[in-house]
């Protein structure tokens, strides 16, 4: 080939290069695997992003030299600010700082609410800490906003969406969690709190009998109330209904008496008649499932007393919800004592779904019954399955207008106390709450985006002969494929060698 050729084609591959990279600067696709989608933008992020009118700063503060497993984290954060940065034409600008290069740099980085955390680092043969930052503070206009830490894996743009959403809504509208009844204060709802204050105004809201409810709020959360309602209360609550308002309710018609071990119903409050009136009922059953939490029992074994984890059927782990919007990404709530709830609807117009039910492998119990920690439970007692525990309603539910509500049979499955009582919650349990008030006050998009990830995947559960089929089977099977290829290539060595004495090579 002449060489005016080779120089021609070479010209012109690389002129091919240069247009195809210029094309796929706008056009391209890109393929995620990954079971949470962790590297591909949810919807709600796309639009936030749309919608800034303004520029959000990110400022990154990271460790330089951090150990492989902590640097995919900054990695992975540097390609989701590059990526939001082309989604919001420019609207998000970003910088990364080392913290650890001046004392000076250290001090700004815990000034802005960054701190430090101590990780190890395998140095020479020695395991050596350093002091590691993985935060970033946001900032658009006067506002501000801090990531102490970076999570990894989907959890990153979760905090990175609220965050700028936090500081890029203007006007927040208002939520309002009833008080007067019994209810705690919202403040014992904390995690829900955090996650409901990105959008919303969270205000404790006490019912008057000289004024309506306003119509600003958008919901009106009720959380486990234990005192009676007046009828009243329940007058001003339809009449809340009728101007298209939405009300959260999580309430327990059981009672759980822990000490003496006895389970009953609870007087009602008012609360189940109002129900009823709207075609909802709360069976006075305990819902009991052999996909459950445990509790601790101290039992004495020989001179010493031994604490031991025994599964408990009355705290139900719910894996099964329907397609509904506020189900949609949970993977396991736990629900302790939780009833069942029945519906039929006395007007066609009213949309009621389920949302979230119990296993296959579950039953009820009546009440009044105690509690047998050491029982034997046996497959006749999980007869009744898939109860359904919380539903979703929509329609007249009082007059003509359109209006909303969410029904859990639990009220505290969501609330983590006050003072010394307070304690974490499951965090899927949390998005239960926070996910049914954003679908009643307008769904915002955060739904999709809180829930996205991978957070529980438990075994199957399996019978005794399965699970030694499957134990044993790793064992042997492995083992007798070795013999058996063994064998195959033993035998062939045998033809070969039969053909090669007899001359055909």
């Amino acid at each position: 080939m002449k060489r005016s050729k080779v120089i021609s084609q070479l010209l012109i591959f690389i002129g091919i290069v240069i247009v195809v990279n210029m094309i796929s600067e706008n056009l391209f696709v890109r393929l995620d695997f990954t079971a949470d989608k962790r590297y591909t933008l949810s919807d709600a992020t796309k639009n936030i992003l749309a919608d800034l009118d303004d520029v959000v700063t990110v400022t990154a503060y990271f460790t330089k030299d951090l150990p492989p497993q902590l640097q995919k984290s900054r990695q992975d954060f540097e390609d989701l600010l590059i990526e939001y940065e082309n989604r919001s034409n420019e609207n998000v600008v970003y910088e990364f700082i080392n913290p650890n290069e001046s004392e000076a740099e250290e001090q700004q980085a815990q000034q802005k609410g960054i701190s430090p955390v101590m990780v190890n680092v395998t140095e020479k043969d020695q395991v050596k800490q350093m002091r590691a930052y993985l935060g970033a503070v946001l900032q658009m206009g006067e506002k501000t906003e801090i990531i102490p830490m970076i999570q990894p894996g989907s959890g990153m743009e979760y905090s990175l969406t609220t965050a700028i959403k936090k500081i890029s809504v203007v006007d927040k509208p208002k939520v309002a969690f009833l008080q007067g009844h019994g209810e705690p204060s919202p403040n014992a709802s904390v995690q829900v709190l955090q996650q409901l204050s990105v959008l919303y105004d969270v205000e404790p809201y006490t019912i008057t009998d000289t004024a309506d409810i306003p119509t600003y709020y958008k919901t009106m959360a009720i959380v486990n109330p234990t005192d009676t309602f007046p009828q009243g209360d329940f007058a001003k609550l339809d009449k809340y209904l009728r101007t298209g308002g939405s009300i959260y309710l999580a309430y327990s018609n059981l009672q759980t008496d822990l000490q003496s071990q006895y389970l009953s119903s609870l007087p009602d409050i008012g609360i189940m008649g109002w129900l009823a009136e709207k075609g909802i009922t709360m069976n006075n059953q305990y819902v009991i499932d052999a996909n459950c939490g445990a509790v601790t029992v101290r039992q004495q074994s020989g001179m010493f007393i031994m604490n031991r984890q025994i599964e408990f059927p009355y705290f139900p782990i719910l894996s099964k919800f329907s397609e509904h919007p506020v189900a949609r990404g949970l993977e396991g709530v736990i629900m302790p004592f939780v009833s069942s709830i029945s519906f039929l609807p006395k007007d066609s117009a009213v949309h009621i779904e389920p949302l979230a039910f119990s296993s296959e492998n579950s039953g009820v119990v009546n009440t009044p019954v105690f509690i047998d920690i050491q029982k034997e439970w046996s497959q006749s007692d999980f007869n009744a399955p898939s109860q359904v525990v919380a539903i979703a309603a929509e329609g007249p539910l009082s007059g003509t207008a359109n209006s909303k509500m969410v029904v859990i049979a639990n009220g505290a499955f969501a609330v983590n106390g006050e003072g010394q009582q307070q304690q974490q919650v499951n965090q899927d349990n949390v998005n239960l709450a926070s996910n049914a008030i954003d679908w009643l006050s307008d769904d915002t998009g955060l739904i999709e985006l809180r829930t996205k990830g991978i957070t529980s995947r438990p075994l199957e559960q399996i019978d005794d002969t399965k699970r030694n089929l499957y134990k044993y089977g790793n064992v042997a099977l492995p083992i007798l494929l070795m013999i058996g290829i063994a064998l195959y290539r033993r035998q062939r060595f045998v033809r070969k060698r039969q053909s090669w004495i007899q001359g055909n090579y």
